[in-house]
């Protein structure tokens, strides 16, 4: 299993069609959850320190859909969405994630994200698999730049997750 880590959050890729990334927080996994879902403090987190997030639409139940758009620094738009396809509040969430600036994704091809909440004395890991349809989604998830941005989010996410207590 390859590593590419270079922040607090672990990626690593167990198959040729899979993303692992995981992160431990330092808050109880609710508000890791309400931090990960809830629209104005995703807003706060999802783009990192690489520009300012404008859009964070989500439709939290079972065949709802989500969008998360951002102005990057260079001023071009970044945008993804998805449809939920299961949800166990602050447990599970499974959901497809598109971006639009790639080329037309059927639905039966869209990576398919799939996040758990696990807490052990006060503490959440969270971990992220993507599951991609082939070798080349995946490689080109991973060599799109998109650790460091992540890395980023997910330091913020913990901020925002600590400061509900």
């Amino acid at each position: 299993m390859a590593a590419t880590s270079s922040g607090t959050a672990k990626v690593t890729l167990p198959t040729d069609e899979q993303i692992l990334i995981t992160r431990e927080f330092d808050a109880p996994k609710h508000l890791v959850y309400k931090a990960y879902t809830t629209p104005e403090l995703v807003k706060r987190w999802w783009s990192g320190h690489r520009g300012e997030t404008t859009i964070t639409e989500i439709d939290l139940r079972v065949g709802g859909t989500w969008r998360y758009a951002m102005v990057a620094e260079d001023g071009s738009e970044v945008a993804f969405h998805g449809e939920y396809r299961e949800l166990v509040p602050n447990e599970r969430i499974v959901m497809t994630e598109v971006f639009e600036g790639a080329p037309e994704t059927p639905d039966a091809e869209a990576p398919l994200n799939i996040v758990t909440f696990t807490e052990v004395d006060g503490r959440t890991t969270l971990t992220l698999l993507v599951q991609c349809a082939s070798k080349e989604v995946r490689d080109m998830i991973i060599n799109s730049g998109m650790e460091a941005g992540m890395q980023e989010g997910m330091d913020l996410l913990e901020q925002i997750a600590i400061s509900l207590r």
